[in-house]
């Protein structure tokens, strides 16, 4: 029989050396992780590949038997077993069993409204990183026996290290047990717990089921990532063009495999899923994410005959059936499969999971096909991919999909959704919901917003702050509308703290008084949203449908650019706000032309301050920082582009380039255009961007683990036009691919070095207009209307002859009396002069500009 770690082993050399049961027990698979580029693949788990229930929960228990051993009864009873979330919730709780009478708790990555986090932590090489412990009662961690920590793999030991670290700090204790499956430690680990426990005056034993190492050679994440990039773009080439819609079953493979292609349309109607009503006892958890105590497990024993006698009779004779848990929602269905194996049918068990993993149909490989369909929980760091693995091709004729009430949405039912993707691979698919478990002490009230002190949940917790410490040591999810922003959820994620209540709109005037005067930076404060009159959105109308084309053309132009250049599947990074709708439209057209969902998220970058160290860290946790793309809407002189530059020398991964829309100062190589017109989305403020105010960086409101600040101008919603907008453009995608084909085609041909001459222009103008400093020069059009719109203008400089790109400048420019001068030898079609050594004086009782001579 071929080791399932084959395939790896022979292209990277990777070596898996250790007991001679370690083949037996893992498997090794590519993905796509900063980290690490290899998986270890346990075949007893439960999570990827699809095994016997006995031999999972078998697995577990006896390692919780070999707990209780090492520790003696009486200590034992006086244990608190922790598993660690997604993988290792069912192998915790499993433990729990073995351990005898211990309650069970697992961390969670799903905040839950209204309970409180009593602690939190990171874990350094997962897709997903941050880990919330939401106990109903939490006393239970500071119960003073020894904490059981259980993970599937022991490798750095930095998640433990991380956990204890968190928790000894807020609740001492004298012993703690780390379990897991294999103990993959080097040696260069091995002496860390010792000297760890040395240092914190506790006691750390290690069980583990069995031990070795992997052998890495050098280079081997580099190789595994170009593997996997090889891989993917391969997928994403042999896949049909879409129009909105995912293609295929979003499996990979490699050479000499035979690709999974997607399914066509279904002879007949789609069959409809079986709901079994599983009979749950009424406030019996779900799982361990609020605790899980000896006496929950007395009513679940006692409940699972009658469970599973409804789920056989609606299998009927189904002869291989897969029961299939919900990502952290592993141990009450593997405990179903159980209770069914039990009863004499033939049974497998696994769970889906957030975990991107290459997929190559090779008996050599551990994770042969792949499903893919959107998250259907509403999870908080919004809309994704989710994945079962070896499900496809397995031989079931029956399903049983196993989730908590939460994920029981119309997501699931969709066409693409879970159901819908079982059901072209198995004949007969069962659906039993387990109701999601709400902690009695949940207060009604929502969760609070991001970045912001979080209260008790209870008022015993206001004066026990160690028991629910007042603030997570996480980083928030992203912000998305409705919620913040008029943007849809899945159009972005918004990396920014929720400032809407906060009064920081200052006078123009006064505002620009105190940045020139250096008592105040642009990013402490707001100008006053600029209301425009019907002339001048008449204008914004006209000059949107005049170049609503032109735009879709360099739309187009960046993505694929981006897409060619960056792999099939960048993450785009918008620099908050003007850089918003462009990455928006990108994404649309991503998804338009080939069926790509990319992420998308915005964040604050100032000058002067550099870009959010706190969202950098957000995306290095939760993607490869080599596929982050930033984008933003145009470049000026090249100031954020330099400004970006210099801030990513501290972070390692990430490219520091821009992609942007328009580049007419050639400062950047990716773009759609150098051309310098009107973009509209630069004619109006936060109603054409979602109703975001620009970002605000003050030391009082952003603290050093807190996002960049933003307000949503909900107020705003009668004027907002930020849908309209993309929305028209859009709609000229089609009319423009054949375009936009040749032009990337020859601008990936072409030598796209930026010159810079745009930074030349605006140096030669500071000096020939006495102006002496190149901040206050804004050249392009989208710049010198935010002159207009936010600052105090002194002069306009327009390109002789340009035309109606500069109808709206000039119209804004007579608004404010500033005076419009046309000038040759011009690199944009017009450049704005911010009013040079500003006072109020600069400006009369009628706030329009005095003309300084």
């Amino acid at each position: 029989m071929v080791w399932s770690g084959t395939w790896v082993a022979e292209r990277l050399g990777v070596e898996l050396k250790g007991d001679d049961q370690l083949p037996d027990l893992l498997g090794l698979a590519l993905r796509r992780n900063p980290k690490r580029a290899h998986l270890l693949v346990s075949n007893v788990l439960g999570k990827h590949v699809p095994q016997r229930p006995g031999v999972v929960h078998g697995h577990g228990h006896a390692l919780g038997r070999r707990v209780r051993e090492l520790l003696g009864p009486e200590e034992a009873a006086r244990s608190l077993v922790l598993g660690y979330a997604e993988t290792a919730t069912g192998l915790g709780h499993s433990v729990a069993d073995g351990l005898g009478s211990a309650p069970y708790l697992h961390s969670t990555r799903r905040p839950v409204a209204g309970v409180a986090a009593a602690g939190g932590f990171e874990e350094s090489h997962s897709h997903a990183t941050s880990h919330l412990l939401l106990p109903e009662d939490p006393r239970l961690l500071a119960t003073p026996g020894p904490l059981v920590l259980v993970d599937d793999e022991f490798s750095t030991g930095n998640t433990v290290l991380n956990t204890i670290r968190d928790l000894h700090a807020r609740h001492p204790r004298e012993r703690y047990v780390i379990v897991a499956l294999v103990d993959m430690r080097s040696a260069a680990d091995l002496g860390r717990l010792e000297s760890f426990g040395h240092e914190i005056g506790a006691r750390i034993d290690l069980v583990a089921g069995a031990t070795g190492t992997v052998r890495l050679p050098e280079g081997v994440l580099e190789k595994g990532q170009a593997l996997v990039t090889a891989h993917e773009t391969a997928a994403v080439a042999d896949a049909p063009l879409a129009s909105g819609s995912a293609s295929g079953s979003g499996a990979a493979f490699g050479s000499g495999a035979a690709p999974q292609q997607p399914r066509g349309p279904r002879t007949g109607p789609a069959p409809t899923p079986v709901r079994v009503d599983l009979g749950w006892p009424e406030g019996l958890p779900d799982g361990g994410r609020h605790g899980f105590t000896p006496a929950h497990a007395a009513a679940l024993d006692a409940a699972l005959p009658g469970m599973a006698a409804r789920l056989s009779a609606a299998l009927g004779d189904a002869r291989r059936v897969l029961v299939l848990g919900f990502e952290e929602l592993m141990y009450a269905p593997l405990r179903l499969a159980l209770a069914l194996e039990r009863s004499g049918t033939d049974v497998r068990y696994s769970t889906t999971t957030r975990s991107p993993v290459l997929a190559v149909d090779d008996p050599g490989y551990a994770i042969r096909t792949r499903l893919v369909f959107p998250a259907h929980d509403e999870p908080a760091d919004g809309p994704g991919e989710r994945y079962a693995y070896n499900v496809a091709g397995g031989g079931f004729d029956a399903v049983v999909a196993v989730v908590d009430s939460v994920a029981d949405t119309p997501a699931l039912h969709a066409p693409g959704g879970l159901l819908d993707r079982l059901a072209a691979h198995i004949p007969h698919v069962v659906l039993a919901v387990v109701p999601s478990y709400v902690p009695r002490n949940a207060t009604p009230a929502t969760l609070p917003a991001p970045a912001t002190a979080q209260a008790p949940a209870t008022a015993t917790e206001a004066t026990e702050a160690t028991e629910a410490p007042e603030r997570s040591s996480m980083l928030p999810e992203p912000l998305r509308g409705p919620a913040f922003s008029s943007y849809a959820p899945e159009e972005v994620g918004w990396l920014l703290q929720d400032l809407s209540d906060v009064e920081l709109e200052a006078p123009t005037e006064e505002r620009e008084e105190a940045i020139q005067s250096g008592g105040a930076h642009y990013a402490e404060s707001l100008p006053v949203e600029y209301q425009p009159s019907e002339h001048y959105q008449r204008l914004y109308a006209s000059a949107l449908d005049a170049s609503a084309a032109r735009i879709a053309r360099a739309v187009g132009t960046v993505t694929e650019t981006v897409l060619a250049e960056r792999g099939p599947r960048p993450v785009l990074v918008s620099l908050a706000r003007a850089g918003t709708p462009v990455g928006v439209l990108m994404r649309r057209w991503a998804r338009h032309r080939h069926g790509v969902d990319l992420p998308h998220y915005a964040v604050s970058i100032v000058r002067g301050r550099g870009i959010d160290a706190n969202a950098l860290r957000w995306l290095a946790e939760h993607h490869d920082p080599a596929d982050v793309v930033f984008v933003d809407g145009w470049t000026g002189k090249g100031a954020i582009t330099r400004e970006l530059a210099q801030a990513l020398g501290e972070f390692d991964g990430f490219v520091p380039e821009i992609a942007v829309l328009a580049d007419p100062g050639s400062c950047v190589r990716t773009y759609g255009t150098r051309e310098d017109f009107l973009i509209p989305s630069a004619c109006l403020n936060s109603t054409v961007s979602g109703l975001i105010s620009r970002t605000v960086l003050r030391a009082d409101l952003v603290g050093p683990h807190d996002f960049h600040g933003a307000k949503f101008y909900r107020e705003l919603a009668g004027a907002d036009v930020s849908n309209a907008f993309l929305d028209t453009v859009s709609a000229r995608f089609d009319e423009v691919a054949d375009e936009v084909d040749t032009e990337v085609k020859e601008l990936l041909a072409a030598d796209r070095t930026p010159t810079w001459e745009g930074w030349a222009a605006v140096e030669r103008i500071s000096e020939e207009y006495g102006i002496h400093d190149v901040n206050l020069v804004k050249p392009g059009v989208g710049e010198t209307t935010r002159v207009l719109l936010r600052r105090v203008p002194w002069k306009i400089l327009a390109k002789r002859g340009a035309g109606a790109d500069l109808a709206h400048v000039r119209l804004l420019a007579e608004q404010r009396g500033v005076p419009v001068e046309e000038v040759d030898d011009l690199p944009y079609s017009c450049v704005g002069l911010i009013h040079p050594r500003f006072t109020r004086g600069a400006t009369g009782a009628d706030g329009k500009a005095v003309v300084s001579q």
